[in-house]
């Protein structure tokens, strides 16, 4: 094996289907990407976007552990302010408990939402407006710590051991943080690509070891997708940059097929927003995706390589990953 590689999945609504059909093919992406060799499957945390079905990594996480074998299934991730640090540490337990040795718990800072859904999901003005993400850490860290009797709040089941905890980011503020509390720090690329080199260096540089982990480990998170032709993979990638060019100019839906792409029609501001969407995904044959992706590894000093797949058709979804598990040599049986 190269470099391991690993599954992002925010559980895409293609047009034309059911919003619930999404986390079936979740379910079915999982079962084949744990044969493939894939090392680790993470679930996203959005809400309210058309086009993602990925709202509840937590539940998704043990339905996912269920039907897969090897893996390592998380979070990429829970966004902390959203939820009570007493809440995501019982969860976590629970998941572990059911699946030891397979949870990972990757956490992030941003609400993975708009304002208003953010505003719904935390409840008051004061909340949404407050950063109190130490505070939040601190919280979720403190439970996770070896049960004291005399505590009078502790996170049940006691008799597991915590997973391991993740932070997520998108820039150097994030990689600040991860390098602090001695974690491992998963870099979102397909977010911010200009600032990967830089924030994963900061990391690196600030990195402070743990009893949580002994040295740095870091997890490049982007967006690829590959097919069999150039010609197939660019007509996968028309999609992906129709979905962008509608959500970044205010119009989100669900991730539309290459069909309604070809037959869009862009005006100024949207074609510069294509243009830019270019470079927040990687997208050809398996050879040229391989290329790019490892280029980006070492650049970015990358441990792990996590691949976020969009596409309208499952079965091209599927097939990307199939394919780069055979390019990546990850040598297990495609059956």
């Amino acid at each position: 094996m190269l470099i391991p590689l690993s599954v992002l999945d925010l559980s895409p609504i293609p047009a034309g289907s059911k919003d619930s059909e999404a986390l079936t093919n979740t379910l079915d992406l999982a079962r084949v990407t744990d044969r493939l060799g894939y090392v680790r499957y993470w679930l996203a945390e959005h809400h309210s976007i058309p086009s993602v079905a990925s709202t509840s990594p937590e539940i998704m996480i043990g339905h996912v552990a269920s039907v897969t074998n090897r893996m390592r299934i998380g979070s990429g991730g829970i966004m902390l302010p959203n939820h009570a640090p007493l809440r995501i540490a019982e969860e976590f337990r629970v998941l572990e408990a059911l699946h030891p040795g397979r949870i990972d718990l990757g956490v992030g800072r941003a609400p993975g939402s708009s304002q208003a859904t953010a505003l719904a999901l935390r409840r008051s003005k004061e909340r949404l407006m407050v950063d109190d993400f130490p505070e939040l850490i601190g919280e979720l860290l403190h439970f996770f710590r070896p049960p004291d009797n005399d505590d009078s709040i502790q996170a049940i089941p006691r008799d597991v051991s915590t997973p391991p905890l993740w932070m997520l980011g998108s820039t150097a503020d994030g990689a600040k943080i991860a390098a602090g509390l001695g974690v491992g720090f998963s870099f979102a690329h397909h977010i911010n690509p200009e600032l990967a080199e830089y924030a994963i260096q900061v990391y690196r540089s600030m990195f402070k070891a743990s009893p949580r982990l002994d040295r740095p480990r870091v997890i490049l998170a982007l967006s690829a997708i590959c097919a069999e032709t150039p010609a197939e993979a660019e007509q996968l990638a028309s999609s992906l940059e129709l979905a962008w060019v509608r959500l970044r100019s205010g119009k989100p839906s669900k991730f539309p097929s290459p069909e309604e792409a070809a037959a869009s029609q862009y005006d100024d501001w949207e074609r510069q927003l294509g243009r830019a969407a270019r470079a927040h995904f990687t997208a050809g044959t398996p050879a040229e995706v391989k290329t790019r992706l490892l280029d980006l590894a070492a650049r970015c000093q990358a441990d792990e390589i996590m691949i976020m797949t969009m596409a309208h058709s499952h079965a091209a979804r599927v097939r990307s990953y199939e394919l780069l598990a055979r390019e990546f040599e990850l040598g297990v049986s495609e059956k």
